[in-house]
């Protein structure tokens, strides 16, 4: 990596995954914070998608498919003084005609080998995404990409996190209403 790709790395980074109101417009973000727990989620323009794998050299064919998607920013920091527990698969996406299918990881390794696309291309694209599943420590943070099929309807997520390192505390119950994608 030359000098001016870690610039562009280090200056273009913050665009996809850096939560915050200053790269979005207000209606596209939704926020659930309390004491123990602060959940961002930011809708991604087709523009910003592009822009940022573009940046890492992706292919057109590969960022017009991505451009076709509803991408997400989720961010998240445990305030709490026990382990939380990501885990996608207790995530749930729903609309006024019911569940939406996360785009995960397995999908997404299919589509990429069925386009040919180079697997140096694949890590970088994988690294971009939330984690499936992750133990949050007390003060720790974590953000990545969820990517849902593009729709222009809103939608609602109920998230639950466990408590504890056995998963045995009280589950912390989260429902996001009323967020939307991006679109051109």
């Amino acid at each position: 990596m030359n000098s001016l790709q870690f610039y562009f790395l280090l200056f273009a980074l913050p665009i996809l995954v850096n939560i915050s109101p200053l790269h979005a417009a207000t209606k596209y973000k939704a926020q659930y914070n309390d004491e123990k727990i602060k959940l961002t989620l930011l809708s991604r323009s087709p523009e910003q998608i592009a822009a940022f794998y573009e940046g890492r050299g992706f292919s057109k064919k590969m960022i017009n498919k991505l451009k076709q998607q509803c991408f997400i920013t989720v961010g998240l920091h445990n305030k709490s003084s026990q382990i939380l527990w990501l885990d996608l698969s207790n995530w749930y996406f729903t609309n006024h005609n019911g569940e939406i299918r996360r785009l995960n990881r397995k999908y997404w390794k299919s589509v990429w080998k069925t386009m040919n696309i180079p697997l140096a291309h694949q890590s970088t694209f994988r690294w971009t995404l939330l984690p499936e599943v992750l133990d949050f420590r007390t003060n720790e943070f974590e953000d990545g990409n969820i990517i849902l099929p593009a729709s222009n309807q809103p939608f609602t997520l109920r998230a639950q996190f466990a408590t504890k390192a056995d998963k045995s505390g009280k589950a912390i119950n989260i429902q996001l209403n009323n967020i939307q994608c991006v679109h051109e």
